[in-house]
């Protein structure tokens, strides 16, 4: 970074002359007018997961639909005019991916499948090979460690079938010379199979094509072993963005998945297949249009001669078959080919990768930690992918669940996590086997946002570029890791609660930062108008007690371990506010008090609005659903719900249990609940309001018993406790004073002033409480408010609906960035509660003014919840 300033190095003048010589940028000059043409739904959208999906270009879907339109196409099994066309169809299509592999219908054949997956567990089930036991020497699978998920799973299949795998290290290989056979074995025949990636969807490293032809020779050995060796090359990664040559390179087999390439159609892939291995692949099973002949009666059956025909059971995805026909025909048009391709988007990784690599904190440390086996200086070795960590000052790994949290603050989609390669994130993480299996013991699975553990990555970041990728894209990126890392003062406070501290590293004392909640100052006095007595929502009181006898029992029952109700000056820990948000990702409704079922607060989050695919709409896709004023009224009935230049429309409480209510099914993050549509009035109101189709849905009073999975100590009939369509558990508590502490932090970065009743309602808590000190909260197992009892879950980590001001619905990604610094890296506030049924014979009500009594944990470390969705308060 030293010697030009940041915007110097960020220009596009600068890019262009830290572009390799020989690579070409942009195709000509043509990118923006590509983009603009090809790619308007990409604006403001920073799309860096090309490794995941292509992105298909209008003319793609233009040219597609206008062949189905002027064209009849048929099943082509049947004999007709329509599906004649289809068979000559695809057969054009299947001469086309040969052409654009660089071979001929004499070399290979293409078997259509439904991905890459789906080839590689064809190759897995009907390769020859020759198990343990037998008089011959038996066949060994081997693969590269830095594959992914779908060809390491082959080894299920060859475990079944007695057939031993091994593992490769990618240095291995490179020592394999060493593994000659003499010459009395070299004549054996026995045949093997190597698995390996033509590139890392990991890192992007390029493997060398050589190595198919040296396997095949005999001059490098995987394992030594006498046979003969078949090479399976994994291209679902390499043909995103480059050439591969079947002519030069023949390798035995060639899985790849046509999204990759194209963004459309998904669901589609080819196995291209040697034709010289080819006619030694057995098949069991037959599906319709494989067989020549066969009898319903008898064991008898005669495959087609033709090797594709055989493989491809029943019919074949005809009208995506016939879509690749316009892939490849507007990919050589809006880029010129593969080649141009590979030039431009390695032209954008290698100014990326230049770029990270020297970005630095005051202190000399580095912000990023890359996980490469090369310099990016070639692209022959490395593709458009670059995988890190993102580091503070003192070079310990931020999560990366953090990372992609911030990055959609400023839309940005990256992939994060291991990638379905957990070989090359074993290798470049450094995570041992060990490590793996106590991972899955504490909570953490693929896929889950659970990035840290003791303080060591469980995963890691990646970006990629496609063919439709920009330098402003790159720009854009570099941005956001500089302005969330480099633009912050050095010393600015970290404050942390050393409770909730799940890294093992230390903080300097000399940061101002949550060691001890004992070091904190008590919460200041707090007026009524600072707690927020909001003229504009509706509060609700019910004049109703338990008996003061029920009470005191209930506080009797209570753990001799409970903390004192008076600390800190004897003030007691007592309810604020209480807030429940009978739509999901809608306004809050304030109450004094309130009745409490089952589920939770009665009524709260009983109803979501979907789009026009079902699909749950939260403030994250549509920021003015907060401007939804949903308020409920007990005495008569109904819910009426509310918004600016809108009619009030009303809601009954009551059921629609009639033969007119339509039962579907709906998704709550991983759960899968029962709903109800409640019809067409409602869902012109809500459809009118957010300018787009959806509609009102209520969860069916059939199905409430959606159950908390998780175990929780001292909760009893955990897996019995219903939940709404919450996220993650009934309840949602914060604390005044932690508010106030992150208020402190968060007004200093802020042009206008913050007032607390703003900030407590982006949290969307159920329950607010005033305990004397911040954050003591996280050190709680268990709570008696009242009558009620409660368990804690876990600490509820933040997303980006606490960016929108519940107000107005404006965004401002500073919060989440506030409270990730003040949170030393995460984005923990507030816990989650699960009620304790007590059994009572009186209704229970939860009201504002009840005294908290805490029992504290025996360990004071508080786990984050174990669901792989992110956990917002809706």
């Amino acid at each position: 970074m030293a010697g030009a300033p940041r915007g110097e190095l960020l220009s596009f003048r600068h890019f262009q002359a830290a572009c390799p010589a020989g690579y070409e940028y942009g195709y000509g000059g043509g990118l923006r007018g590509l983009r603009e043409r090809e790619f308007p739904r990409l604006r403001g959208i920073t799309y860096l997961d090309h490794a995941g999906s292509a992105l298909f270009p209008e003319s793609l879907l233009k040219a597609f639909t206008d062949d189905l339109r002027n064209n009849v196409y048929g099943n082509p099994h049947s004999q007709n005019i329509s599906s004649k066309l289809t068979y000559d169809t695809i057969e054009h299509v299947r001469y086309r991916i040969l052409q654009h592999f660089h071979t001929t219908a004499e070399d290979y054949t293409i078997i259509f499948t439904s991905g890459c997956t789906a080839a590689l567990k064809l190759v897995a089930e009907a390769f020859p090979w020759i198990p343990e036991g037998t008089k011959q020497p038996s066949s060994r699978f081997c693969y590269l460690t830095d594959s992914h998920t779908s060809v390491v799973g082959m080894r299920g299949i060859t475990a079944s079938m007695n057939v031993l795998s091994v593992p490769i290290k990618p240095k291995e290989i490179l020592l394999s010379e060493k593994n000659r056979l003499p010459a009395e074995e070299q004549n054996c025949t026995t045949p093997h199979l190597f698995s390996y990636p033509a590139q890392s969807n990991f890192s992007g490293t390029k493997y060398p094509l050589s190595w198919i032809q040296d396997i095949k020779s005999g001059k490098l050995h995987p394992i030594k072993i006498p046979g003969k060796w078949f090479v399976l090359l994994d291209a679902a990664s390499y043909v995103s963005s480059s050439p591969l040559d079947l002519g030069v390179h023949q390798a035995d087999f060639i899985p790849i998945s046509f999204y990759k390439i194209f963004g459309f159609p998904t669901g589609l892939g080819a196995l291209l297949v040697n034709n010289r291995i080819a006619p030694l692949l057995k098949k069991t099973y037959f599906g319709g249009g494989t067989a020549a002949a066969y009898l319903a009666g008898e064991d008898f059956y005669f495959p087609r001669k033709s090797i594709a025909e055989r493989f491809e059971d029943g019919t074949v995805s005809f009208l995506d078959i016939i879509a690749l026909k316009h892939g490849f025909d507007v990919l050589e048009k809006l880029t010129g080919g593969m080649e141009k391709i590979k030039q431009h988007t390695f032209a954008l990784a290698h100014y990326t990768y230049t770029m990270l690599s020297t970005l630095k904190y005051a202190n000399g440390a580095p912000v990023v930690r890359i996980y490469s086996d090369t310099d990016f200086s070639n692209p022959d070795v490395q593709g458009p992918i670059i995988n890190f960590n993102v580091l503070d000052e003192n070079g310990e790994v931020i999560g990366f669940s953090q990372v992609d949290k911030m990055a959609s603050l400023y839309n940005i989609h990256v992939r994060t996590g291991c990638f379905c390669n957990t070989g090359a994130c074993q290798m470049h993480l450094g995570i041992s086997n060990e490590d793996i299996q106590r991972n899955l013991q504490a909570g953490h699975v693929c896929g889950d946002d659970i990035d840290l553990v003791n303080g060591c990555p469980t995963g890691s970041v990646r970006i990629s570029f496609g063919y439709m990728s920009s330098f402003e894209d790159a720009q854009t990126f570099l941005k956001f890791i500089m302005a969330t890392r480099l633009s912050k003062l050095d010393n600015e406070g970290l404050f942390e609660s050393s409770v909730t501290k799940l890294t093992t590293e230390s903080v300097p004392d000399d940061h101002p930062s949550f060691h001890s909640a004992r070091k904190l100052s008590p919460v200041p006095h707090i007026s009524d108008r600072e707690l927020g007595n909001n003229s504009s929502a509706a509060k609700m009181t019910l004049n109703w007690q338990p008996p003061e006898v029920e009470v005191d029992s209930i506080r009797a029952a209570v753990s001799e371990i409970a903390v004192p109700t008076c600390r800190r000056g004897g003030k007691p820990i007592t309810v604020t506010n209480i807030y429940l948000y009978p739509i999901k990702s809608c306004s809050a409704f304030e109450v004094t008090e309130w009745p409490v079922g089952n589920q939770g607060l009665l009524y709260d989050r009983n109803w979501m609005v979907v789009n026009q695919n079902g699909v749950c709409m939260t403030q994250k896709q549509e920021p003015r659903l907060c401007l939804v004023n949903p308020s409920i009224d007990l005495k008569q009935k109904v819910m009426v719900i509310q918004a600016e230049g809108m009619d009030p429309i009303s809601v009954s409480l009551e059921e629609n249990t009639g033969k007119e209510a339509v039962i579907c099914e709906s998704k709550v993050c991983s759960h899968r609940v029962k709903t109800y549509d409640c019809g067409e009035r409602i869902a012109s109101w809500f459809s009118m309001f957010l300018g787009r189709p959806c509609r009102l849905i209520r969860q069916s009073s059939g199905m409430k018993n959606r159950s908390h999975q998780k175990n929780t100590k001292g909760l009893a009939s955990a897996t019995n406790i219903s939940l709404s369509l919450v996220n993650e558990a009934q309840y949602l508590l914060i604390n005044v004073a932690s508010i106030l502490k992150l208020k402190e932090h968060i007004s200093a970065r802020l042009e206008e002033p913050l007032e607390i009743e703003e900030l407590i309602k982006r949290f969307r808590a159920n329950i607010v409480i005033s305990a004397p000190e911040s954050f003591e909260e996280e050190e709680w197992a268990e709570i008696s408010i009242g009558a009620l009892q409660f368990q804690v879950v876990g600490p509820c980590s933040r997303c980006q609906i606490i960016c929108i001001d519940q107000q107005s619905g404006e965004r401002n990604k500073e919060f989440l960035q506030s409270l990730s610094a003040a949170r030393g890296r995460k984005t923990n506030f507030g816990i989650y509660l699960m009620n304790q049924p007590l059994h009572s014979s009186f209704p229970d009500v939860l009201s504002v003014g009840s005294q908290v009594l805490p029992v504290l944990k025996e360990n004071t470390e508080i786990q984050p919840p174990t669901s792989s969705e992110e956990k917002c308060s809706g």
